[in-house]
């Protein structure tokens, strides 16, 4: 293997990136009734030329009623659709070459209607500014926040025509990868966790039937999303009592493979619970990728407190993963690749406006550390 595995090429499904850097879906909260605004004009462009070969755009609600808050970027409407359109059309012509975008999609589920971050008080709308979640079960996510309405049938099947649809509206941007978010507390987490998933019908009560939903959620976008390379973000684990474990995510990894799921990003928690088993989860992600792509087969990305150039290179190197998926380390450097390749002695492409700081043509960048 090359000494910068990092920066060799991966294969998903029908795509090709160039290396295995991929900027994390990161929530901007900054969209209008699902549109993307100009602050997700300048986002996409900057880490449209950042050196990774994937972005992928923030966790975009299906629906209205599967965003997380009123801010949150969605695929549900023509208005969302034509909002993401002009700003990939701007983001494409600075992309490096190879760049592609992919999309997060999911549905809140009782996670929703909610408060952006910064503002106060946190936690659940109220008022006329709140909307009624779902969920598979009526049970609050967190203390002092609105029950959710448990799903029926009538309910999660249009679930699933949501993300068919967006899936349908996502290829028509010409976006590559399609990533299921079956993580971090969301509506198909809800459903896989006992924590969370109280029901006992088809779509819950052991682990095979809360596996169910987010299955066939994985299997209706396959289906609609052709010559498209499909991924789902999983948990890892709960870190909890009678939660998701290791053994859970590799059996549903496993399974998503068998439905044409060509990748799996593993991460864990997300579902509150009062006394965490680890202390520092996102130390324990890249074991628990290591785990899920040695048990399953499937293509798998690490995320969570990567980053260094060096740390990213030994997990593709050391086969713990096979592409890492960056975010926070993207908003403090919009060019981590750029300063990645350098660390890792590659040569990577710069735009021409911008060729007056690479290192053949700028001696300061060996010491933009010191």
């Amino acid at each position: 293997m090359s000494e910068a595995p990092l920066f060799t090429p991966l294969h998903l499904g029908p795509v090709t990136l160039p290396n295995r850097i991929a900027v994390a879906p990161m929530c901007q909260y900054m969209a209008n009734d699902g549109c993307a605004s100009a602050w997700h004009m300048q986002h996409l462009m900057s880490l449209a030329m950042s050196g990774a070969g994937l972005v992928m755009i923030e966790a975009t609600a299906v629906s209205r009623r599967g965003r997380i808050t009123h801010g949150c970027l969605g695929l549900y409407s023509d208005a969302s659709e034509d909002a993401l359109g002009a700003v990939l059309e701007q983001a494409r012509r600075v992309a490096l070459p190879g760049t592609e975008f992919g999309i997060q999609l999911s549905h809140a589920g009782r996670k929703g209607s909610a408060h952006r971050p910064w503002e106060t008080p946190g936690g659940s709308l109220s008022g006329s500014d709140a909307w009624r979640t779902l969920a598979p079960s009526e049970i609050a996510h967190r203390a002092g926040w609105a029950p959710p309405q448990a799903a029926n049938e009538e309910d999660l099947d249009q679930i699933a025509d949501d993300f068919r649809s967006a899936a349908v509206r996502a290829a028509r941007l010409g976006i590559k990868v399609i990533e299921i978010h079956i993580a971090h507390g969301y509506l198909l987490h809800q459903f896989h966790s006992a924590l969370s998933n109280k029901r006992d019908d088809a779509w819950g009560g052991d682990a095979e039937r809360r596996m169910a939903f987010p299955l066939h959620i994985a299997g209706t976008v396959r289906d609609a999303a052709t010559d498209i390379a499909v991924g789902a973000r999983i948990t890892g684990s709960d870190w909890a009592r009678d939660g998701l474990t290791i053994a859970d995510a590799t059996t549903l990894a496993t399974r998503l493979k068998a439905v044409g799921v060509d990748y799996a990003c593993v991460t864990s928690s997300g579902i509150p619970v009062s006394n965490p088993t680890v202390a520092n989860a996102e130390d324990h992600h890249p074991s628990l990728a290591e785990a899920v792509r040695r048990e399953s087969g499937i293509t798998t990305r690490a995320v969570g407190m990567i980053t260094g150039a060096h740390q990213a290179n030994d997990l593709i190197r050391s086969g713990q993963a096979d592409q890492v998926a960056i975010g926070r380390a993207f908003l403090d450097d919009p060019r981590w690749g750029w300063h990645a390749a350098f660390d890792l002695g590659i040569t990577l492409s710069y735009p021409s406006p911008y060729a007056w700081a690479a290192p053949d043509e700028w001696s300061g960048i060996k010491r933009r550390t010191a």
